[in-house]
């Protein structure tokens, strides 16, 4: 047996050689590709998981027991993937394109109306200035009733916007219905290319305290901001800014810098992005010579303040250039990018989180340990990181931009926020404007006009449980419920009168509130747009705040210091 063993051994002496090299080959290749496993596993992920997706989608909309429509059940499908993401992350189709470009440009083809739903109609609620709607007469309050032929009683907002919308130059024709006339109104209206404002207002609001609203950051906001300045420059002397970023949702990084550019040194770090890999790193910086750069500046936000608002806010305060004043804005601290697809469709797809001059991220919310985990995705404010402005005060992560001065905003009564709910304050303004129109300029809240707006509450029979009436409700309940003794009812049914009598005296006890809130909405309808901000920020506490310190050097001066510990 041993003999027969070495004979096949020698003779297949060349074939184990070979095998040898095959199996060190073999070997090599293995430690090879366990080296490049994991990259080359996720590309298998990736082309395994688009075979499936797209065989299961072949299967439903060809052999489904119901015929199934291809096209919304791709965009169903994409929209679950994306929902495991973050919100910002999304599809858009072909006939969303123009909601890109306004957001992008700030233009679109309309007639420059806003509208919303008021008593189940599609309402005009506010007037561009210059373009034809107010040209040819349209007025906030108008009911739409019929759009280029088409019934649009009952329809939702986004449809009739669509209707309304265009090629500049093309007509197109509403019907709408108005308080006070009897038959409904006819108007030929011409399609016209409107200009989003930025800057939708400017103006001092004190001796010397120049204030400026930006609501929006579409690609022109930095000019926009640059000629707000120079008019007021020609109107008188700039001591000090305000600039209001309260319920900005954002936009253009781009327009972000350019704003922080024209009151920080030329050169200056704006904010950086980074994406997935570190060779995405960019920094963007301040290209040109600041406008004002040493007027004391204060920034107002609030939690509507997001992305491009908290950019701007973020280098204010991480440069020392400027206080920030308000209630923690938003947190969102995620760049978009928007990326052409196939037959005139696009992703918007998050890409970098952007980092204030610091180095510290403001994004509040981990979508993707959100999704995975089941919790928030919120980290807590121990964990948040400390990071130093330019001259050392200390500054954190996460959680959006906390000011340097918190202060409120005005509280809202119960009876101003359901007035306001209820459409009472707009149906008024409306039918007084309407009863008035040959004289509407010189139209003013008086005590008697406030008479008549408690007098036409009542007769709409308006009404509301304040939060300690529905408290008292609730224990009546639970009272009741629980089968408690009749002095315990008797005893709760004693303070819901009391509560009642307390809720018939709020008007009188926010007699100045509500006041306020008939003025700005009949400021709407006279002054338009620039009517309302202008009146709205007679009765504002943190504008009011906001121009103390600018105004106080030894204020505005303590809060850009480091603080002793």
């Amino acid at each position: 047996m041993k003999q027969k063993f070495a004979t096949w051994l020698l003779l297949n002496r060349r074939r184990l050689s070979t095998l040898g090299i095959l199996g060190s080959v073999v070997l090599i290749a293995t430690v090879t590709v366990a080296f490049k496993a994991p990259q080359d596993d996720y590309f298998f992920k990736v082309s395994k998981s688009l075979d499936i997706f797209g065989r299961v989608y072949k299967e439903i909309a060809v052999n489904y027991v119901d015929e199934v429509d291809p096209e919304k059940f791709m965009e169903s499908g994409i929209d679950g993937m994306l929902e495991t993401l973050d919100p910002y992350t999304n599809f858009i189709n072909e006939s969303e394109g123009d909601e890109v470009e306004l957001i992008t440009t700030g233009t679109y083809g309309g007639i420059g109306v806003t509208i919303g739903v008021r008593d189940n109609y599609i309402t005009v609620i506010t007037l561009m200035d210059g373009y034809s709607a107010q040209r040819q007469g349209i007025m906030p309050g108008d009911k739409i009733i019929e759009v280029e032929g088409k019934d649009v009683v009952g329809t939702k907002p986004e449809a009739v916007r669509a209707l309304t919308r265009g090629d500049v130059g093309s007509e197109m024709h509403m019907k709408v219905i108005r308080e006070g006339e009897k038959d409904p109104l006819s108007f030929t209206l011409v399609r016209e290319e409107i200009h989003l404002k930025n800057v939708t207002y400017a103006d001092f609001v004190d001796s010397g305290v120049a204030y400026i609203r930006v609501e929006h950051f579409a690609r022109a906001a930095g000019n926009e901001v640059r000629m707000a300045i120079q008019d007021l420059r020609a109107r008188g002397q700039i001591k000090q800014v305000v600039l209001d970023l309260r319920g900005n949702p954002g936009g253009l990084l781009d327009a972000a810098v350019e704003i922080v550019s024209k009151f920080v040194p030329k050169g200056s770090t704006v904010v950086t992005t980074r994406g997935r890999k570190p060779e995405t790193e960019r920094k963007y910086l301040s290209i040109e010579e600041p406008i004002l750069p040493k007027v004391p500046l204060v920034v107002l936000v609030n939690g509507n303040s997001a992305s491009a608002s908290e950019i701007v806010a973020g280098a204010i305060q991480d440069l020392d250039r400027g206080v920030v004043v308000g209630t923690r804005s938003f947190g969102k601290g995620l760049v978009q990018t928007i990326s052409p697809l196939s037959y005139n469709t696009q992703l918007k797809i998050t890409t970098a989180k952007y980092y204030t001059p610091s180095g510290r991220c403001i994004q509040e919310i981990d979508y993707l340990r959100k999704g995975k985990e089941g919790g928030s995705g919120i980290t807590a404010d121990s964990l948040r990181h400390e990071f130093k402005t330019a001259t050392g005060r200390i500054v954190h992560e996460r959680g959006g931009i906390s000011p340097d001065s918190t202060v409120e905003e005005a509280p809202q009564s119960t009876i101003d926020r359901e007035l306001t709910r209820k459409l009472l304050f707009f149906r008024f303004v409306t039918s007084y404007v309407a009863s008035h129109k040959d004289n509407k300029s010189s139209l003013t809240i008086t005590d008697d006009v406030m008479r008549q707006f408690q007098e036409y509450i009542s007769r709409e029979k308006f009404t509301y449980q304040d939060d300690g009436e529905k408290r008292v409700a609730d224990l009546a309940e639970f009272a009741e419920k629980g089968k408690y003794g009749q002095s315990v009812k008797d005893e709760i049914a004693r303070l819901q009168k009391e509560f009642a009598a307390e809720r018939n005296s709020d008007f009188k006890k926010h007699y100045d509130e509500i006041r306020q809130d008939l003025a700005v909405e009949l400021a709407a309808r006279i002054g338009g747009e620039n009517g309302r901000i202008a009146t709205g920020l007679k009765d504002d506490p943190q504008l009011a705040a906001a121009v103390a310190i600018a105004r106080t050097e030894s204020l505005y001066g303590g809060l850009l210091s480091v603080k002793k510990h």
